[in-house]
């Protein structure tokens, strides 16, 4: 995939292109229409899509549900082979939308536009659909999936609903992070995990024992402070089952199928071990959310 940051990237091979414009956190079931909708086109299909956050570049506080990274892997593998990937700015929200037509579709070799049925753009959120057919485009609106939106998978995922988050996703949820030193407690219990360091402005959800899956293993994973041994610094660590290597400082995400049960202090030791085996045992056990 063709990943840009300026127009001229992507404008210099003048291929005609069918656009999907979004934000796309997350790539949900939403996202993922509007992403066929442009590869069903019969054009080369693109997206154009923005970093930061607008609402984030507006001054508001929003949990992302996915690194700029992840969204682009995600997009690839649904087909787009063009990514535009827009600095989203107090300029570039400022613009009017004729101004946004003429400076980034018109050149990329835009001939269909897909996106939501209520998207808009420009100044004041001026500009719609409507607008862009007027302005001489292909313009295919895409229904929203009623009861699919990032605000709610974000509750979800606040409140530990993993799988239910899974359902809006077309996918499990996940968390990503770059594997870093930790206190190696868990190699000395027997129990080797790795250690992720999260992005900020990643949405992590809620404390907890989830399984999941990474790198092809399953995987048991814990989001909390360990309390039996009085941490209070968020960790997240996963524990791949039968994988042999190391992973530091390799970049990991891990997906997270379905949330076992809270965080506990036990009254020893004995006991966090055979808890610790038996939340392997459901990990191993676990079926990835369809």
């Amino acid at each position: 995939m063709n990943v840009a940051g300026s127009v001229e990237e992507l404008g210099l091979e003048r291929h005609e292109r069918a656009v999907a414009i979004g934000t796309f956190d997350g790539v949900h079931l939403g996202h993922r229409r509007v992403i066929r909708a442009a590869v069903d086109a019969g054009l080369r299909p693109a997206a154009i899509t923005f970093d930061p956050h607008p609402r984030v570049a507006l001054g508001y506080q929003v949990e992302l549900l996915a690194t700029l990274e992840r969204r682009l892997e995600l997009l690839a593998e649904l087909g787009i082979e063009d990514v535009l990937v827009i600095e989203f700015t107090l300029e570039v929200a400022a613009l009017e939308p004729e101004q946004f037509v003429e400076s980034v579709l018109r050149p990329i070799g835009t001939r269909v536009v897909v996106a939501g049925q209520n998207f808009r753009f420009g100044h004041k959120r001026s500009g719609d659909l409507e607008l862009l057919a007027r302005l001489g485009f292909d313009v295919r609106p895409v229904p929203v999936v009623e009861g699919v939106s990032s605000t709610q998978i974000r509750k979800l995922l606040r409140s530990g609903e993993v799988d239910r988050a899974a359902a809006l996703l077309g996918r499990p949820a996940e968390v990503e992070g770059q594997v870093v030193s930790g206190d190696a407690r868990g190699g000395t219990l027997g129990f080797p995990t790795a250690n992720l360091a999260t992005p900020p402005g990643v949405l992590v959800p809620t404390y907890g024992i989830y399984a999941g899956e990474a790198l092809g293993h399953r995987a048991a994973v814990s989001i909390g402070t360990n309390p039996h041994y009085g941490g209070d610094e968020r960790r997240i660590e996963a524990f791949l089952l039968d994988f042999e290597g190391d992973l530091y400082g390799r970049r990991l995400v891990v997906e997270l199928w379905q949330r076992l049960r809270d965080e506990q202090v036990f009254e020893s030791e004995r006991e966090l071990v055979d808890q610790i085996a038996r939340d392997v045992d459901r990990a191993r056990a676990a079926t990835r959310p369809a």
